[in-house]
């Protein structure tokens, strides 16, 4: 079941904001690595056909991450598309 409040919930060009990292070991020291903590602005750019991965622009990068992996974290302050979705979305397709 898909948690409602975690990062995999997001929609095409919504953002929100990491509450809190549900993941641990090596996948949690991958996503903090990879800028993911608590604070972070991370917005939804792209969805594969299949659903999975899912493309995060994150701190300025596009990182893909597996719903397995995107349902351990926790978001709130869920907004729509911006104007900057329409930059990141067209920086991808190209």
């Amino acid at each position: 079941m898909l948690n409602n409040n975690s990062l995999a919930s997001l929609k095409e060009g919504e953002s929100a904001r990491v509450f809190r990292l549900l993941s641990t070991g090596t996948m949690r020291r991958r996503l903090q690595d990879l800028g993911v903590v608590e604070g972070t602005q991370v917005q939804c750019t792209q969805k594969s056909p299949s659903g999975d991965p899912t493309a995060y622009a994150i701190r300025g990068a596009i990182i893909a991450l597996r719903k397995e992996d995107a349902k351990n974290i926790v978001i709130d302050e869920v907004t729509e598309n911006t104007p900057a979705y329409e930059q990141l979305r067209s920086a991808v397709v190209c």
